[in-house]
């Protein structure tokens, strides 16, 4: 008896994975027009037919979560900026205290991420985390709201990106922090951060820091240097300012990691921190209380983000109403930004 052909048999003759013929045979907008025909042409030549048990078997609910890590350049081997580990925590704990089961992956911008879980049932929802340069990934988290799929995302709400969204007022903390060293009597402001819409929190954290100075008169022409959130990246923008012989007596960087490489290049040229040159940091990264000096930062509440990043997505799973929610940015002051004798 002639065995009966499987999803893998047209895969191979496709030339494409089992997944995609899955996906194909279900007419999927995720695969292109050219591919769906060729698949179905041989699922037909070959009498293929699609076992309905197994498929509603295979779109019945997992009671698992996807967390979706993207890669961030980091000094070790983790690739995980460090903002997002105590958030991981909450989002385990609060995953725990709904009865799911947390499946974490890394991703990266050449993977198909978009349509390996709840199209093939890994997991009821995905929240991503940590997703970099929006602009390389905008395409899929659109196709993920266009196939229905549920999914949250950590970032601040606004009208370009798809989806429900779990935020900090960047804007605010950005403007906040900056206050605070105006009030300490600082004038000449520098901001090391990249301030384009490829990164929209640091841009917020940028135009916070802009409403600051133009609100206290002082020069919103400063400079303004692109930096991505490493420690590396603060040290050599740093080493640029002041090979440049660039006036400053403080510094707002748009993340701990940057601000900790500025340290660092202070240190090494012999500027005191803050007696010279105040330096603010942003993220509240458990490290940034032991950095020399402690560094003065903006606190995001990853506690509180883990848990409605979770909740969020459970209502959403189970049809319920959900919405984007920004929290509040709370100032954290430490020894970097000491008052500055009046001149």
């Amino acid at each position: 008896m002639k065995e009966k052909a499987t999803s893998f048999d047209i895969a191979h003759l496709a030339g494409v994975s089992q997944s995609t013929v899955s996906r194909a045979l279900n007419n999927s907008p995720l695969v292109n027009l050219e591919t769906r025909e060729r698949v179905q042409r041989i699922a037909k030549e070959l009498n293929y037919k699609v076992d309905k048990n197994a498929s509603n078997l295979r779109k019945q609910k997992s009671n698992t979560i996807a967390l979706l890590l993207f890669e961030d350049p980091t000094s070790d081997d983790s690739m995980i900026n460090p903002f997002f580990l105590s958030m991981l925590g909450s989002i385990t704990r609060a995953c725990a205290t709904a009865g799911y089961d947390l499946l974490v992956s890394f991703q990266n911008m050449d993977d198909d991420w978009q349509a390996e879980y709840e199209d093939s049932n890994k997991a009821d929802g995905i929240i991503l985390l940590g997703y970099g340069d929006y602009t390389d990934y905008r395409a899929k988290v659109a196709q993920l709201e266009s196939q229905g799929t549920h999914f949250v995302r950590w970032g601040a709400p606004d009208t370009e990106h798809p989806g429900v969204s779990i935020g900090c007022d960047n804007f605010q903390g950005g403007k906040h922090i900056t206050e605070h060293l105006i009030k300490l009597g600082r004038k000449h402001f520098v901001f090391i951060g990249d301030s384009g819409n490829q990164a929209p929190e640091f841009m917020a954290r940028y135009q916070g820091y802009l409403d600051a100075l133009t609100s206290e008169g002082l020069n919103t022409t400063s400079t303004q240097y692109d930096a991505i959130s490493t420690e590396e990246a603060g040290y050599d923008a740093t080493q640029s300012l002041l090979e440049k012989n660039i006036s400053m007596d403080a510094i707002v960087c748009a993340s701990d990691l940057i601000a900790m490489g500025v340290l660092r290049a202070l240190r090494k040229t012999h500027f005191n921190v803050p007696e010279d040159i105040a330096v603010v940091g942003y993220d509240n990264i458990a490290v940034s209380a032991f950095t020399t000096p402690a560094l003065t930062t903006v606190h995001q509440n990853t506690k509180l983000a883990g848990e409605l990043l979770v909740t969020t997505l459970i209502k959403a799973i189970t049809k319920e109403t959900v919405e984007d929610y920004l929290m509040p940015a709370e100032v954290i002051v430490r020894q970097s930004c000491g008052a500055k004798e009046a001149q």
